[in-house]
């Protein structure tokens, strides 16, 4: 049987596997959920703006991505760490990071503001 795919297709935030983390407790789904939103934007700029601590905000960033479900962001993520260990050109890696983020938070916007 063929392993499921990292990044679900079906989004940037795989809820089942939230809803496995919370334990089902909706609250605490949005709490985490707008906890990650922030703090995503937050390392994005860091990230940019500090990059002798990119490869650790790039890690923190990708387990909080992971922990929440966000894959396409893990995925992106790990591939800019893997550019700023090998010092090749990371405006690619960063941008795509950048794209699942902002992806990401625009997918939580409209879940947060239906709540």
């Amino acid at each position: 049987m063929p392993s499921p795919p990292l990044v679900p297709d079906d989004g940037p935030i795989d809820f089942p596997h939230l809803q496995r983390m919370t334990m089902g407790d909706s609250s605490l789904e949005r709490e985490v959920l707008a906890m990650f939103a922030a703090q995503s934007s937050e390392l994005i700029e860091k990230i940019v703006k500090m990059p002798a601590d990119a490869a650790e905000l790039t890690h923190k960033l990708k387990g909080s991505a992971q922990a929440v479900g966000a894959f396409r962001i893990t995925e992106a993520a790990e591939w800019l760490e893997t550019t700023l260990r090998d010092s090749s050109d990371t405006a690619e890696a960063l941008m795509t990071l950048t794209d699942a983020v902002l992806e990401a938070r625009a997918e939580i916007d409209v879940l947060l503001k239906r709540s």
